[in-house]
């Protein structure tokens, strides 16, 4: 009994002091002053005048909205951090069995923000981020705290408040979004920005404390990010399992290129003029140590969604420049190996001098190495790093090949900017050419500008010996595809060299190509 009184009177304490906390009671100050002058005369007047804002300072009702006196500005934003509103909300959960007051986090994730900052660079994007935090801010309760994440998000933090149901907070998270909804004036341009957001109210957290919540909204916040742009996630328990299967992803992905699991097979390209090896594409592939050898299509998304795109191509590079190598030594005559690059490679602003250090470990000519750049990369770069990597790799002497062509709506002027060397046509221009009259029209428009704008080109997923002729006959320059090899390891490349060039020996040139 004795315990259950003592809990009740810590309860009623902490109950007492949330009170003296609300700077609303200070209204009763001139009353309180009258009152003490009235029973104890001037001495008393000037005891309850000095000493009645001093209680409510030490009760905290001096303090700024989400505990901001005490808070460690950020150096760049003066916002709070992310020590200061999980301090705040362990306070509010702590005290809301006495209270009845409650909370919820929201995390604030920029869509697109790394092509925010490849476009406009750091100094604008801090500029980008400090609008918007006043926007934010604009659009908040006094009592709640907006905080910045590392990486650039913003975390949410409500002040006590009675009851929030699901629908309040999808409410708030529509606000917040149309608050960053407008274009925001940065050196004479119009910039828009979009925001996915996740959220947690404060009793669907895994634990009762400031931490859990907003680690909750930040998954919730990766999930949103995942399925934007402006797309809002309420935090389920699933979704931290989801988070779990992603990471155990990435630490399985990280250990598969680190002790070669992943590696290279090579697929032939042919001249159609000669039947010659003009060349072979390094295309990845995954050897799993219990499932086998994985298709592409089943972790090439991953490699991109776990930010490990750059080491996937250091891997392809090693393997294409080590092919290459063996292919010498073997004394196979093979001009070039291709190698693809990602966006988010492109925007790595050491790539050329990377790929020219590979180059010279080697010792092979740049020319011996040909990027394959999507066609979509191109036709939305407007980035300065992209641009200038992709010049810098051309004046090194390495290809430019564009890949994909056809789908990515690039212009001319794109493919002069970026010096491509040789289009690759894609393979849905390139199945049942020989028989469908449509597909021949299209093929040849591709043929005719590549020829005028002195490109060379090449024409993927060929299966057919049908497709292989009518391209030749066409005049597309090279082809590759299942109708000439499957992708191989580097070791099956040199006997399938040995029998092509066997059965190649002495095929005429082919010729009267149409037109």
């Amino acid at each position: 009994m004795a315990i259950v009184n003592r809990t009740r009177a810590i309860q009623g304490l902490h109950w007492l002091v949330a009170q003296f906390r609300r700077p609303e009671l200070m209204i009763f100050i001139p009353a309180l002053t009258l009152a003490a002058y009235w029973l104890g005369g001037e001495r008393m007047l000037i005891l309850a005048a000095l000493g009645t804002p001093l209680f409510f300072a030490l009760g905290g009702a001096f303090r700024l909205p989400g505990g901001a006196g005490a808070v460690v500005a950020d150096a760049l934003t003066g916002l709070a951090l992310r020590p200061q509103v999980v301090t705040m909300m362990d306070t509010i959960l702590r005290e809301s069995p006495v209270t009845g007051m409650t909370t919820a986090c929201f995390v604030v994730q920029f869509d697109d923000a790394s092509g925010l900052l490849d476009r406009h660079g750091r100094a604008a994007q801090t500029e980008i981020l400090a609008r918007c935090a006043e926007r934010l801010c604009a659009s908040l309760r006094t009592g709640d705290t907006l905080a910045r994440l590392e990486g650039g998000g913003f975390a949410v933090a409500l002040g006590q408040i009675r009851r929030l149901d699901l629908e309040s907070a999808i409410q708030l998270c529509v606000r917040l979004q149309s608050a960053l909804s407008s274009p925001i004036s940065l050196n004479g341009a119009r910039i828009y920005v979009t925001a996915s957001i996740g959220f947690c109210l404060g009793d669907r957290a895994t634990a009762q404390n400031g931490a859990a919540l907003l680690d909750a909204a930040q998954v919730a916040g990766d999930e949103a990010l995942r399925n934007g742009p402006g797309a809002i996630r309420a935090f389920a328990p699933d979704m931290t399992r989801t988070r779990a299967d992603r990471d155990m992803l990435r630490r399985e992905l990280e250990a598969a290129l680190d002790d070669g699991q992943i590696r290279a097979h090579f697929q032939p390209q042919l001249s159609t003029d000669t039947g010659a090896i003009s060349g072979f594409e390094a295309l990845a592939r995954w050897y799993h140590p219990e499932r086998g050898q994985i298709p592409p299509v089943e972790f090439l998304s991953a490699i991109e969604d776990c930010g490990l795109s750059g080491r996937l191509g250091e891997v392809m590079v090693y393997n294409a420049l080590l092919a290459l190598s063996r292919w010498d030594k073997a004394g196979h005559k093979v001009a070039a190996v291709s190698v693809n690059f990602s966006k988010s490679e492109l925007r790595n602003p050491g790539l050329a001098s990377k790929l020219k250090w590979e180059l010279d470990r080697f010792d092979l000519s740049p020319e011996r190495l040909t990027v394959e750049i999507l066609e979509t990369v191109v036709a939305e770069a407007d980035n300065d790093v992209i641009v200038s990597n992709i010049a810098a790799i051309w004046q090194m002497g390495c290809g430019v090949d564009l890949d994909d062509f056809g789908t990515g709506h690039a212009s001319i002027t794109s493919l002069r900017r970026f010096a491509v060397r040789r289009i690759k046509i894609d393979r849905s221009f390139v199945t049942r050419v020989d028989e469908d009259r449509e597909q021949q029209k299209i093929v040849s428009a591709i043929l005719s500008m590549a020829e005028q704008l002195g490109m060379q080109t090449i024409a993927e997923g060929v299966e057919t010996p049908g497709e292989h002729a009518m391209l030749a006959q066409l005049g597309c320059g090279h082809v590759q595809g299942f109708g000439i090899a499957r992708p191989m390891p580097v070791d099956e490349t040199m006997d399938w060299i040995t029998r092509h060039l066997a059965r190649f020996s002495g095929t005429p040139r082919i010729g009267n190509r149409a037109r």
